[in-house]
């Protein structure tokens, strides 16, 4: 039998501490969740590997440094609601609801929200609200939003999105540019915003009216 306790604690370990993360909030969220339960059962024995693994729908749950990078990168301290983008497996979901006060995700995928709704019941998240739509509109009667994670790649910096960030706040997306895309931390004070880019990833395109064409 497959022991998931060891193999997340090696990940958190040589593919995050040993690669830069250093936020122990976000080290010991990444410990806490069960990754392995997230991902399709004919994949569970590579759930920490240090890569990304389909879902599904085309859409893929994100290699474990990337997720720990976005988390680490909106400084979250525990009383934050956050908007995340393309809630895919509910994976992210998970360890973002570890780290702030609630999350309200978006996933454009019937079928991949019902599937993370069932298993972040099933470990017990309760500080999360899943809806079906285009991630790229937002949640506009519920801004501001205090942190933004964005699971796919904008062809620009998303501005209904940007638009619905909190004083203070911080947004995370992927933006798409040659040869990779770049991952892209957005600061808000009044009507300045901050840019700050993380490194070059991969990720899905953003589907939605702010995305690659409409979903």
């Amino acid at each position: 039998m497959t022991d998931f306790e060891t193999l997340r604690a090696r990940m958190v370990e040589r593919q995050l501490r040993r690669r830069g993360i250093a936020d122990q909030r976000v080290l010991e969220a990444m410990g806490e969740v069960p990754r392995e339960k997230f991902v399709p059962e004919r994949f569970r024995g590579r759930a920490y590997a240090d890569s990304a693994l389909p879902i599904g729908e085309g859409q893929t749950i994100s290699q474990p440094w990337i997720v720990a990078a976005i988390c680490e990168a909106l400084r979250l301290g525990g009383g934050e609601r956050v908007l995340e983008v393309g809630s895919g497996s509910g994976y992210s979901t998970a360890v973002l609801a570890r780290l702030a006060a609630a999350v309200i995700g978006i996933e454009r995928h019937e079928s991949l929200a019902a599937e993370a709704r069932a298993t972040l019941d099933a470990i017990g998240v309760e500080n999360v609200e899943l809806l079906v739509g285009d991630g790229s509109r937002g949640v506009p009667e519920r801004a501001p939003f205090e942190a933004i994670a964005i699971h796919a790649t904008a062809p620009a910096p998303p501005r209904t999105l940007l638009g619905q960030l909190a004083d203070g706040g911080r947004l995370v997306v992927p933006i798409a540019a040659e040869g990779a895309d770049l991952l892209t931390v957005f600061e808000r004070h009044g009507t300045e915003l901050r840019r700050e880019e993380i490194g070059p990833c991969r990720f899905v395109p953003l589907i939605g009216e702010e995305g690659f064409g409409p979903t």
